[in-house]
């Protein structure tokens, strides 16, 4: 596994709309693993590999959607403080959202700020007022440098991410924007693994198609046009998903276990899988002992949603890899399941014909 990748996909900055970073680190690295690479009108990273080994005149064509984008901010104003004032693009729990140290994007350079909501510290505040949980709309952005040079620098429509670095952990990693880099990750290794393995075990049947895509955090907008261009017969949303095994969470909650291996996907709130395609996935697991678990989540979506709509519709299932702390700076994978996750998309490439 190569986490100095996954390290560098994760520490880029991308928000909704403002892929352009993650896609060029993207489009570099993955020299040689396709035959055919192009970017489509809403920044979408199309990337198409040709069977190889034995081939059929018609090859099923199976779409693959990882999106690049985080969550983050874009700058919708600058007062006469020089105080930076946002506009959430993605969904924010603003209990996460104090003293955090962010990256204001330009269009020259990238500044490192605080963000931190209008109000009263807590030595002068109130008992009340210390209860009282701001809006995101009420965080400001502080540079601190003087308010000229700042409305010099910064404009409206710039972009905004979080600044914490990438942790390695003995069987961890943590860090902002696991969600979604760790699909992109994710889909590069497997892709890796089939182009290294010799003879038949680096054999595929299928055309293999994976759109790194733009905007699915603010509604799947990039992977709605990537699928209806594809015009594909199989379909997989690839993703992160709540890993909430920890502490004040009930057991039923929990959608997956921390170490349980790749997660198959049965349900969200946006898809309910083709039930033989996400069976086929776990047979697959069963078949070459690779961990995974069936889940189900109550509430959310991923790209997979966008590709079982398209054309006159495409039986899809969703690969995840459960992730603690979603849409914070601390998301964290474990190691054996991002493993589990890459070897399982893997090995049912292999199998489709």
């Amino acid at each position: 596994m190569d986490s100095s990748l996954f390290k560098k996909l994760c520490e880029t900055p991308g928000v909704p709309g403002r892929e352009e970073r993650v896609r060029g680190l993207i489009k570099r690295t993955i020299k040689g693993l396709f035959d055919e690479v192009r970017t489509d009108a809403l920044g979408s990273l199309i990337c198409t590999r040709s069977p190889r080994g034995s081939r059929s005149k018609a090859p099923t064509r199976v779409l693959i959607c990882a999106h690049m984008d985080e969550i983050g901010f874009y700058v919708r104003h600058v007062d006469d403080q020089g105080f930076v004032w946002v506009n959430p693009a993605g969904g924010f729990d603003p209990r996460n959202l104090f003293s955090r140290r962010v990256l204001v994007c330009t269009a020259k350079e990238d500044l490192v700020g605080v963000m931190n909501p209008g109000g009263k510290p807590i030595h002068i505040s109130s008992p009340e007022e210390r209860k009282k949980i701001p809006e995101p709309l009420e965080f400001c952005i502080d540079l601190g440098m003087k308010a000229a040079a700042v409305k010099r620098k910064v404009k409206i429509g710039d972009f905004v991410v979080m600044h914490e670095p990438f942790v390695e952990m003995p069987e961890a990693f943590v860090s902002k924007a696991i969600d979604n880099r760790l699909a992109c990750f994710t889909a590069i290794e497997a892709l890796r693994a089939i182009e290294k393995a010799r003879g038949k075990a680096g054999h595929h049947a299928c055309e293999i198609v994976v759109a790194f895509t733009t905007q699915e955090e603010v509604g799947l907008r990039g992977a709605l046009a990537a699928a209806q261009s594809v015009d594909a017969d199989l379909g997989i949303g690839l993703d992160t998903t709540l890993c909430c095994d920890t502490p004040g969470v009930p057991s039923v909650d929990r959608v997956t276990s921390f170490g349980g291996g790749a997660g198959v996907m049965f349900m969200d709130s946006s898809m309910i899988a083709d039930q033989a395609l996400a069976e086929d996935l776990c047979s697959v697991a069963r078949k070459r002992k690779i961990q995974h678990q069936r889940c189900i989540l109550p509430r959310g979506g991923q790209d997979g949603a966008a590709i079982q709509r398209s054309g006159h519709g495409v039986r899809t299932a969703a690969l995840v890899c459960g992730t603690r702390y979603i849409h914070t700076v601390t998301e964290m994978c474990a190691r054996k399941d991002l493993q589990a996750t890459i070897d399982l998309l893997a090995a049912w490439l292999r199998t489709v014909k």
